[in-house]
């Protein structure tokens, strides 16, 4: 699915990466209309469905990626500091345009793929928080179906999956620079 206001693409698709780092790449570069650009990754590391945003981080900033990168691993940003943390950045990047990653549940027929689309993230909505918009590009993993009854869908989820979806996500973005 391709529209000017947004992308899915499956993981597994030979050109996820390409097509991610194609439709990122206006809002990376210094000519575009913003001063500053700066990703946040939120999620968790104590739940391998939620980890998406967190691993994302840490492998941009392994990559010593040339952008701000807010949320690893190591320094989480998820719901209980998700307001003291989004302060303190926007205190540090007043007027940045934020790319904000995290994961999300979905319909089953979309876990896998990776949509991006104009406009915040709501964190925590999937599973009934109500926590601040996160955001001017959203960059989302749908890691399982929303509908299970379960309240373990976050929880039940491969890791060898989310470190797939994180490299995707990864390469695309350091395509798009």
């Amino acid at each position: 699915m391709y529209s000017i206001n947004e992308i899915s693409v499956s993981f597994t698709n030979n050109s996820a990466s390409e097509l991610i780092g194609r439709y990122v790449k206006p809002f990376l570069h210094k000519d575009n209309k913003y001063n500053d650009v700066i990703i946040v990754c939120i999620g968790t590391d104590r739940c391998i469905g939620d980890c998406l945003g967190p691993l994302v981080g840490t492998m941009l900033k392994e990559k010593n990626f040339p952008i701000n990168v807010y949320g690893t691993v190591e320094d989480p940003i998820h719901a209980v500091n998700l307001s003291k943390k989004l302060y303190n950045i926007k205190q540090k990047h007043p007027n940045a345009f934020i790319i904000a990653i995290d994961a999300s549940l979905g319909e089953k027929e979309s876990i896998g793929s990776i949509q991006i689309r104009k406009g915040p993230i709501y964190p925590g909505k999937g599973v009934g928080k109500k926590l601040q918009s996160v955001g001017d590009l959203s960059i989302i993993g749908i890691v399982n179906d929303g509908k299970s009854s379960n309240g373990f869908a976050l929880h039940n989820v491969r890791l060898s999956f989310i470190m797939d979806l994180a490299k995707s996500i990864v390469t695309g973005l350091t395509k798009a620079l």
